[in-house]
């Protein structure tokens, strides 16, 4: 998919587009044409080398962790979910994207093959989220 078409809020090159796409099954990811770094989430410009010629490709949903955090001081809304793990996980086609791991952080370990799962969001994540992301669908990782 290219950026033939005008870049409004359902384009897969902006957030809101991209989180359609996700709820679809789709997990896409923008790919600059001039150096080929994998944008996730997708955007119009690409942060490695300033191009604007970037495509939308679909990315595989398997991946390793890159780095790993546990959250103890999440906001309000998420004190019942506290500690939970967040990752920065390299996808097999290249791209990075952060997102929840579906283990307690001492069960996870930099380099871990992990795979990408898609669900709705609970209430309270509903709850800490802004009004235009609350019906966006979760995106989290699961060991494998």
């Amino acid at each position: 998919m290219s950026r033939d078409r005008a870049l409004d809020a359902e384009h897969p090159l902006t957030l809101p587009g991209f989180f359609d796409a996700l709820a679809d099954g789709d997990l896409l990811g923008g790919v600059c044409a001039d150096c080929g770094q994998v944008l996730l989430p997708p955007r119009p410009a690409c942060y490695a080398c300033g191009s604007r010629d970037v495509t939308v490709a679909e990315q595989p949903r398997e991946g390793t962790v890159y780095t790993h955090t546990a959250v103890h001081t999440p906001p309000p809304a998420l004190a019942d979910d506290a500690p939970y793990t967040v990752a920065v996980v390299e996808l097999d086609g290249g791209g990075r994207l952060l997102g929840r791991v579906d283990a307690d952080h001492d069960d996870v370990t930099i380099g871990d093959p992990v795979e990408l799962r898609v669900r709705e969001p609970t209430a309270a994540e509903r709850e800490a989220a802004l009004d235009y992301e609350a019906a966006w669908p979760v995106h989290l990782f699961e060991p494998r």
